[in-house]
């Protein structure tokens, strides 16, 4: 019985270019008890895999959170799989604003001590005494009044390239790192304040919302299925925008054009960009922000130095790889000393 991939990157990109059909990008979440998660992952995973289910999903004993790309013409077998679930029944997909049929080649299913890391205490306070969701209507109305602080729950190089106008942008690399930061930063408007908060689609939120009820905060609102939702609910109702860029995503595709404003500059040579590369230095890999002359100029890579390693051959390259152990610890996201016109 499969229950892991089979197919390389490169090899499952070559299927999608053959097969010439079209696919869905998908995010979903569901806060949930899961009694046995190993024995779920793998139900999830021999269900999907048949289906060409592609993508990155998180299960942990509090819930699912999953990013996927399916094909298009089997999106209705693969709802009414979710359906057949219980806690997944009529769960709210959030379907990506502009679609990639590469945004993710591999179905990777994990289980993980929580959908989302959030560093808290879950036993300390009721973690379903959530915040009141609100539609891009009330949201757009809400952010207008001068009784209200509007949060941003993402990352500093996700808010970077996009955010609603007039919200606070913590300089955080994590979302475990935000939840104290804003907390400080709230503290004394437990009851004269609207905190009103978003991220992507909506899963840190729903777990911040509690958090800060718990903190005493009385009037806490979040915004229902975080920006991709609010991106399609403004189209089909012809609302205005109020976001300003693109809403970063976590798969190939990198982002999403939500607005056509240019919010950001290329960390190279400070014209406007807000264009995410990963460094082409695979012992680098750093995520930061390029524009089209840099990336000709420098080879997709973040540096000068770089650049000299991804000239090299790729059997010198993986020898200077050799025994270096890299991960986000090392090489965080957008934090380097040769992005000049990092802002």
């Amino acid at each position: 019985m499969q229950l892991y991939n089979k197919l390389s990157a490169d090899e499952r990109a070559a299927l999608i270019d053959e097969a010439g059909e079209d696919r869905l990008t998908i995010s979903f979440y569901q806060y949930h008890h899961i009694e046995n998660t190993s024995i779920f992952r793998d139900h999830l995973f021999i269900s999907w895999n048949p289906m060409d289910v592609l993508g990155r999903i998180y299960v942990a004993d509090e819930g699912i959170n999953a990013q996927l790309s399916v094909p298009a013409k089997k999106f209705d077998v693969f709802k009414a799989h979710l359906d057949s679930i219980d806690f997944l029944k009529d769960v709210r997909l959030n379907i990506a604003v502009e679609q990639d049929n590469k945004s993710f080649l591999k179905l990777k299913i994990k289980v993980r001590e929580k959908i989302v890391a959030d560093g808290l205490n879950d036993d300390s306070f009721d973690v379903t005494d959530i915040g009141v969701h609100l539609k891009a209507k009330e949201f757009n109305a809400i952010i207008e009044r001068d009784d209200t602080i509007l949060i941003d729950m993402r990352n500093h190089y996700e808010s970077e390239i996009g955010h609603f106008k007039n919200a606070d942008t913590p300089d955080v690399d994590t979302f475990r790192d935000s939840l104290p930061i804003i907390t400080d930063s709230i503290k004394g408007h437990e009851e004269d304040r609207n905190i009103v908060m978003y991220c992507t689609g909506g899963i840190r939120c729903e777990k911040a919302s509690a958090y800060f009820k718990h903190q005493g905060f009385k009037n806490v609102f979040q915004l229902e299925g975080g920006i991709i939702n609010y991106a399609r609910q403004i189209e089909a109702e012809g609302l205005e925008n109020k976001f300003q860029g693109k809403n970063f995503v976590f798969d190939h595709r990198k982002s999403e054009r939500i607005s056509e404003a240019i919010i950001s500059n290329c960390h190279q040579c400070g014209e406007p960009s807000d264009t995410h590369v990963n460094c082409a230095n695979q012992a680098c890999h750093l995520l930061f922000i390029q524009c089209d002359k840099c990336n000709t100029k420098m080879d997709e890579c973040c540096s000068v130095e770089c650049k000299d390693v991804n000239a090299l051959s790729a059997e010198e390259q993986q020898e200077l790889r050799k025994g270096k152990h890299a991960s986000n610890k090392i090489f965080k996201k957008g934090r380097s000393e040769v992005l000049k016109f990092k802002k």
